[in-house]
């Protein structure tokens, strides 16, 4: 029964995470509003910010199957996070906390992905 409730843990906990994520990084799209675009540029910039969550949505539903999917695109997408913000604190002032800072971004991502990495290595293991 504890190996039951930790499968069932172990299976939900990556997808609610990422769920949560997405709404998190959503939320930060919200400041267009101030922008005063009128409607349509609106509607462009919201589509714009929301990309990310967007190609993530993406990897969440394919990976509530394949959990495979879900584990390497949220690893890439903290990764590739990460690799961005350097690149372009490169090209400004660079300030030794941006790493740190883009941590509270890349690490939840890279923390579901590794999540759902293990929720496949033991899926693979049970078949055997």
């Amino acid at each position: 029964m504890r190996d039951k409730r930790t499968s069932r843990l172990l299976y939900w906990t990556p997808r609610i995470l990422a769920i949560l994520f997405l709404v998190f990084l959503a939320i930060f799209s919200l400041d267009i509003f101030d922008m005063k675009l009128g409607f349509w540029g609106t509607i462009l910039g919201l589509f714009m910010h929301n990309l990310p969550v967007f190609v993530l949505l993406i990897v969440l539903i394919i990976s509530w199957t394949y959990e495979i999917v879900g584990g390497i695109g949220f690893i890439f997408a903290g990764i590739l996070y990460i690799i961005g913000l350097i690149i372009r604190m490169s090209m400004a002032e660079f300030r030794g906390y941006g790493f740190l800072w883009s941590l509270t971004i890349a690490g939840p991502a890279i923390l579901i992905g590794v999540l759902f990495l293990i929720c496949w290595k033991k899926k693979k293991r049970r078949r055997r």
